[in-house]
């Protein structure tokens, strides 16, 4: 980006991401966690806030938090305590929110993220366990009403350095720490229920000839879209530049940081009141809570069910079994479906083949039935038989994909049910030449096209084929049936000429 003097203009951000982790209770009560609730009925004094109601930790919290801060390569604190984060809001009752300050649970990793095809590390300065705040609702005129569910739900805020360089890279951190927490199964990752939101601090660094100045820093709250961060910090940039340009006093320190929001229709930030520092918050431990012990044993116990990291996942993939970077990147998109792959790999099916049945029948397959791809009840060595079976030719691609439909609602095998109705493809030369003549006789505008309009050959020759699988009922080998035409055009030309 450049200045309108010739300056050179650098984006600075850094993330501020809170994660829902995936627990069935709240983080110091056990209310259920359910968005279909009916307001203020997933509550209890401890998550209203009322005298004398006594906090307990959620112990499954505090594993999830510690294993995603090892997948972030953080330090885990062996030992650390809970604080109250003292402000007024009417979502949360308690007027302080319960998190960590000096003491959090993870701290210095880092998280690699490809730009233009580099590796680049992002570090990451803490990651520490707090609870939610409840949600405003402003739908109803003259009045905004308050629903208490989601308050104390266990919240992971992740915070990063400001190595963020542009939105683009923004999103392409947010959008792959996204695939990380569902993949861990540490949260849902469900962006419509607000199970991820991003708080980017941007400001930006102008270079001129008298050195470099840079901005004060803004806060967007609450960003629920990968597509909001993206664009919220290409505006917040432009809009800090131009500010810049027509202030001279617009540096960081001479002007306050702000807290703004995204305004979705407007595509703008807008201000909504100055950053809040530390001391504003009047941090003080917690006393009602005791501090947390992760004892060695506990942390070898979790550090043991992590497993490969998506990005280094998606690297093996495409690499040992030669898939292509957008095929390895829709299986890694649900760990379930990569673990289904590879399990039927070492099955024995041919990766290409699986891979691709993968991605085009069976997650299609799923996302039609609106289940989970393991929900399907398919196991990996059908699969594999499946996906042996189109590639050795005993039943063609069309075939395969209504196979599989069969066999989710049947426990036979695929060739048994192949067999059943009549798919396994016939691969007699002689029944093959037989259905190509018959195609032929049937449709000669289509064979004269084929052989003596250029412009229509291609189009007519699949034609062709196509007639020759409906007349066999699709029982022929499809590579038999191209090449049966393709040298009985050839000989049609030849005898043209």
């Amino acid at each position: 980006m450049m200045g309108s003097d010739s300056s050179t203009v650098r984006t600075i951000v850094g993330l501020e991401v809170h994660v829902q982790l995936h627990t069935r209770t709240k983080l110091f009560c056990g209310c259920p966690l359910r968005s279909d609730a009916p307001p203020n009925s997933c509550v209890c004094p401890v998550c209203l806030g009322h005298p004398g109601a006594l906090p307990v930790i959620n112990r499954r919290a505090v594993e999830l938090a510690v294993l995603t801060g090892m997948a972030l390569k953080c330090a885990i604190a062996r030992h650390t305590k809970w604080d109250r984060k003292s402000y007024y809001y009417p979502d949360m009752p308690k007027n302080y929110q319960i998190s960590q300050y000096d003491m959090p649970l993870a701290l210095g990793g880092y998280f690699e993220i490809d730009v233009k095809g580099k590796s680049k590390r992002v570090r990451i300065r803490r990651a520490h366990l707090e609870e939610d705040a409840g949600k405003n609702i402003h739908d109803v005129a003259g009045c905004s009403l308050v629903d208490l569910n989601r308050a104390g739900t266990p919240l992971l805020e992740i915070v990063t350095e400001p190595d963020i360089g542009s939105a683009e890279e923004a999103f392409t951190f947010c959008t792959e720490l996204h695939k990380l927490v569902t993949y861990l199964g540490v949260s849902e990752g469900s962006m419509q229920k607000g199970h991820m939101r991003f708080e980017p601090n941007v400001n930006i660094a102008i270079t001129t000839g008298n050195g470099e100045i840079r901005t004060p820093i803004a806060e967007i709250k609450n960003l629920n879209s990968f597509k909001s961060v993206r664009t919220a910090i290409e505006y917040e940039s432009q809009r800090q530049l131009a500010a810049w340009e027509t202030d001279n006093e617009y540096e960081l320190g001479k002007r306050p940081n702000e807290n703004r929001g995204f305004v979705d229709d407007k595509q703008v930030t807008e201000f909504q009141r100055g950053k809040e520092e530390v001391h504003d918050y009047r941090y003080f431990p917690d006393p009602d809570l005791v501090p947390v012990e992760c004892s060695e044993a506990v942390l070898d116990e979790i550090r043991a069910s992590l497993p490969e990291l998506p990005l280094a996942r998606r690297k093996r993939f495409a690499t040992q079994f030669d898939l292509s970077a957008e095929d390895a990147e829709t299986i890694m998109a649900d760990r379930a479906a990569a673990d289904l792959f590879e399990s039927a790999v070492g099955c024995g099916a041919p990766a290409g083949v699986v891979g691709k049945q993968l991605i085009n029948v069976w997650i299609k397959l799923s996302h039609d039935r609106g289940s989970r791809l393991t929900e399907l009840g398919v196991d990996a060595e059908r699969i594999a038989d499946l996906a042996g079976m189109t590639a050795e030719g005993s039943v063609s691609a069309t075939a395969a994909s209504r196979l599989a439909e069969a066999m989710v609602d049947d426990g036979a095998s695929p060739m048994a049910l192949a067999e059943r109705f009549g798919l396994v493809q016939v691969r007699d030369q002689a029944a093959t030449v037989q259905w190509v003549e018959e195609a032929f006789s049937a449709n000669q505008k289509a064979v004269e096209d084929a052989t003596k309009n250029p412009k229509k050959a291609k189009a007519a020759a699949g034609f062709l084929r196509g007639q020759v699988m409906r007349i066999s009922g699709g029982k022929a080998d499809p590579k038999l049936v191209g090449r049966l035409i393709d040298g009985r055009l050839a000989g049609l030309r030849d005898n043209a000429a």
